[in-house]
């Protein structure tokens, strides 16, 4: 599906969360520019509205481990890969609006996998590298700084217990691009992959979007998006991306409560 700059524009607005609405108010009034993390990605990522609950994506999440004053612009959308993000404009719109001291957190490949869909479909060591460059030339260009961020596993075990990868070669092309490229490089892959084994089959069905009409292995419900937002905010203070005083919580229970699902835009 196409859509016009108009459409992206309206629906990346309205994925921005509130806190991040208030923040350009206070910016009018003349006091000092807050810094924000944009976030870049597709579902596993994406703000979820009330008729997806309890389907929670991390990026909902991430705000509760971030100092009051670092906003986060959420505009992971469903669906998206690394191709389909840019050519449907959206990452024009995060450029567009992006500032120096700002942060652009990278995250694709879930549907860069679908080789069937030529709209989504990269090769890992070609044109996802590509389109990642991409991402990573705009940040820096005006002045933000670029994160890749491999891509948060599914749940996925063997008949003996052992938790699987999925994700083929994309996230060894991500970690090589971030080397190549001195960008910062959160590996939720493996962080995710090791979480997952030390919960098991039966503890994993907690942290994924279980319920009683679906068996969802890919997304998450608010314990599973909690705590990838929890691996994300640890890796970004690890790789010194932000400083100790820019988080907070890290080892502190976030309450399922703390997790909203607003309507949708009309």
């Amino acid at each position: 599906m196409s859509l016009s700059r108009r459409q992206v524009t309206s629906a990346a607005f309205a994925a921005v969360p509130l806190g991040l609405a208030a923040t350009g108010t206070a910016q009018a009034s003349g006091s000092r520019r807050t810094r924000t993390l944009y976030i870049a990605g597709d579902s596993t990522a994406a703000q979820k509205y009330a008729a997806a609950a309890p389907e929670t994506g991390w990026g909902m999440a991430i705000p509760f481990f971030l100092r009051k004053g670092l906003a986060v612009a959420n505009h992971a959308v469903n669906g998206r890969s690394s191709k389909s993000f840019v050519d449907e404009g959206r990452l024009d719109v995060v450029l567009g609006a992006i500032r120096p001291g700002d942060f652009l957190l990278i995250q694709f490949a879930h549907n860069d996998e679908k080789a069937e869909d030529p709209t989504r479909y990269t090769e890992p060591w070609t044109t996802y590298q590509d389109h990642l460059r991409l991402y990573v030339e705009g940040a820096r260009a005006r002045g933000a700084r670029p994160v890749l961020a491999t891509p948060v596993e599914r749940r996925r075990f063997d008949t003996g217990g052992k938790a699987l990868p999925t994700h083929g070669e994309y996230p060894a092309a991500m970690r090589a691009l971030a080397e190549q490229e001195r960008v910062a490089l959160l590996d939720l892959q493996a962080l995710s992959l090791a979480l997952w084994q030390e919960l098991g089959v039966e503890g994993t069905k907690t942290y994924f979007n279980w319920t009683a009409t679906e068996q969802d292995n890919t997304h998450f419900n608010p314990p599973g998006a909690i705590a990838v937002a929890r691996l994300v905010a640890r890796e970004l203070l690890r790789t010194r991306v932000l400083a100790p005083q820019d988080v907070r919580r890290l080892d502190q229970v976030i309450p399922e409560s703390w997790i909203t699902w607003p309507q949708a835009a009309a």
